[in-house]
């Protein structure tokens, strides 16, 4: 299982431990200031992408000597510095391809990345992608049948329909399970369900499903 960790210039605080993803074969790409989080962390980026607007020049300096890949593209673009970052990621083939430090702060840059994951998510259905904060793991799901093992670090599971509607959504090892739902834009019945299984099972046949694990902490 291969990881590609995609950190961003999101607020530090929100930054999760990377321990969990730190194997031998693990890209780390650095999104502008991320690229600096990733080194204060003691990681080694393998690549830094951005325009690097929100570092100083010294900073800059500092990313430039340590990463041995640096892309530093202009300003105005029409892409993001993270969907730059995703381009590259998916580059090293990976089998996930986990986002950190891009939901808090500016609510504009996190539609942005939900978006964005919407879309590589239906271009490339082989790799799967997560959002990971400090009190979240977000995840599109295709249709089919996914399972999650139970994480006391996230209690509460949320389900909502991302595009089209969801249909035949099955949950088992929920404390409220479903057989053959139908998810819609607006519904928030799927609100705050909570894992009691070891391992429980999400299913649909049609749309695209955002799975929500969240801690109050």
């Amino acid at each position: 299982m291969k990881y590609a960790i995609i950190c961003a210039a999101g607020p530090i605080e929100e930054v999760v431990d990377l321990a969990e993803y730190d194997q031998q074969d693990t890209v780390y790409i650095g999104v502008d200031r991320g690229a600096l989080y990733l080194l204060e962390k003691g990681i080694q980026p393998h690549e830094a992408v951005g325009d690097f607007d929100s570092v100083s020049k010294e900073q800059f300096e500092k990313i430039t000597s340590a990463v041995e890949i640096v892309h530093r593209v202009n300003e105005e673009k029409d892409e993001t510095d993270t969907e730059l970052a995703v381009q590259r990621a998916l580059t090293y083939d990976p089998d996930y391809i986990i986002l950190t430090g891009v939901t808090g702060g500016r609510l504009d840059h996190l539609q942005s990345v939900l978006h964005l994951l919407y879309r590589v998510q239906s271009e490339h259905r082989r790799v799967k992608f997560k959002i990971h904060n400090t009190t979240n793991d977000i995840r599109v799901m295709l249709p089919g049948v996914r399972r999650v093992k139970k994480d006391e670090r996230y209690p509460y599971t949320s389900f909502f329909s991302f595009g089209p509607v969801v249909t035949g959504l099955t949950l088992t090892g929920f404390k409220y399970e479903t057989v053959n739902e139908r998810l819609e834009i607006g519904t928030t019945r799927f609100t705050s369900n909570e894992t009691v299984a070891d391992v429980c099972t999400i299913s649909f046949r049609d749309g695209i499903c955002l799975m929500v694990r969240s801690s109050d902490s």
